[in-house]
């Protein structure tokens, strides 16, 4: 929340949102919809269908007809369930609307087996836990300097100074791609994921097919540069430019699906919660000040920070086949809607799950990387940066002030944040 002025308005739109979502018929409900994401009215919307409705078929909307599964154990049992909900493009792929790219375009994640574990081998090594040990001293090196140069008892945008700046300072690392351009990474993941404010022109394809390309070039110079060398320990255009899986025909289409994904993930969940982090600690300042006195409960801080922002709202799949789910008949080629971010408040299998508890006993029981051959994986790399991040910030800072309303993201997919105002105190 920002400042003690505004809470009256932010408690009254709350109000009015949950009087709207136990007031509004079940069958009317499109939780979808991205302006409860923008307004950050959503939860009781998804309260009301945990409750009442946890699968729940929506059959009119822009996207078409989705169910919204939105229970821990349902979410868990279909994103555990490949054969029977599959996450390949050429069905609708991951998100709610239908993906749009050809098959071969397609990254690893929204392919079925056994493409998906051929693809995703190729980029496992990177992250494992040798790599991210060698990462961690350039993540905390580069934090400390973003962090040092922020402005003391002046108002500057959090997100564009150190979440931005961190996330996109690291993926231009990983990627090797142009320094100078590294803000490009994440405006590609933007791009990818935002829908025009109420009001905007709408650019066409073409527009914003013109747009993106120029973000992506960097990627086919480094392609040609690397696909004919021999292979570098630890490189990830390397590894993809080389491996047979990922460089099909010696076409790139396959490769760029797998940077875009790689960007996107890494962008947007760290970046997303290092934020929701912040905004956690203006609702909980005691949590703060715990660990400050105590930063050893980072450990399962972190974890119940993602948790709480829940940075990927939902993933998609479809039915390959008729299905029962919890009482309900999702028929084949039907859209289903894993909300992660209703997953991670489910009372029934995190305890208090609408409190910020940096203490959990069991801080990584949610969904918020999801399950089975999808779990995402980067989660580690991510919970490393948050951690390095948020030990710095804590060492530095007795206090970062919100000063202002959040701007989020337009986005039903990623819940996360353009700009958000605060202030250091002297």
């Amino acid at each position: 929340m920002a400042p003690n002025a505004s809470r009256g308005d932010a408690s009254a739109i709350a109000r009015d949102a949950r009087e709207r979502a136990y007031s509004t018929p079940l069958e009317d409900f499109h939780v979808a919809d991205v302006e409860h994401f923008t307004s950050d009215t959503h939860w009781p919307w998804f309260e009301r269908l945990r409750r009442e409705d946890p699968v729940h078929y929506c059959a009119a909307s822009e996207y078409g007809p989705y169910w919204s599964v939105t229970r821990f154990q349902d979410i868990v049992a279909v994103d555990s369930n490949h054969e029977v909900f599959s996450s390949d493009s050429m069905r609708g792929g991951i998100m709610i609307a239908d993906a749009s790219e050809g098959r071969e375009g397609s990254s690893f994640i929204a392919l079925d087996p056994p493409d998906h574990d051929a693809q995703r081998r190729v980029v496992t090594p990177l992250f494992s836990t040798a790599g991210m040990a060698g990462l961690e001293p350039l993540i905390r090196e580069r934090a400390a300097a973003i962090l040092d140069d922020l402005p003391v008892g002046e108002t500057f945008d959090f997100v564009d100074k150190v979440s931005v700046e961190l996330t996109s300072q690291m993926l231009a690392t990983l990627f090797d791609y142009p320094f100078e351009q590294r803000r490009n990474l994440p405006r590609m993941s933007d791009m990818i994921l935002t829908r025009p404010r109420v009001g905007d022109d709408v650019p066409s394809p073409e527009a914003m097919q013109a747009a993106f390309m120029p973000l992506i070039m960097p990627f086919i110079g480094l392609w040609n540069e690397r696909k004919d060398t021999d292979p570098a320990a630890g490189d990830l255009i390397s590894l993809l430019s080389h491996d047979p899986v990922t460089r099909k025909d010696d076409n790139p289409e396959r490769y760029l699906g797998n940077i875009i994904l790689l960007t996107v993930a890494g962008s947007d969940t760290t970046r997303h919660s290092i934020t929701g982090a912040l905004m956690a600690f203006q609702e909980n300042p005691e949590a703060y000040d715990r660990l400050r006195a105590e930063p050893g409960l980072l450990d399962s801080a972190v974890p119940e920070i993602v948790r709480w922002q829940s940075p990927v709202a939902h993933m998609r799949r479809t039915a390959t086949r008729d299905f029962e789910l919890s009482g309900k008949t999702i028929r084949k080629g039907d859209r289903v809607v894993m909300w992660y971010v209703s997953g991670n408040r489910d009372e029934a299998v995190i305890p208090q799950a609408d409190r910020f508890i940096i203490d959990r006993e069991r801080p990584r029981q949610h969904v918020a990387f999801g399950f089975g051959i999808h779990r995402c994986v980067g989660n580690r790399l991510a919970e490393m940066q948050l951690r390095v991040v948020w030990e710095e910030i804590l060492k530095r800072f007795k206090r970062i002030e919100v000063v202002g309303e959040p701007r989020r993201l337009r986005s039903n997919f990623v819940k996360g944040y353009e700009a958000l105002p605060v202030r250091i105190t002297a």
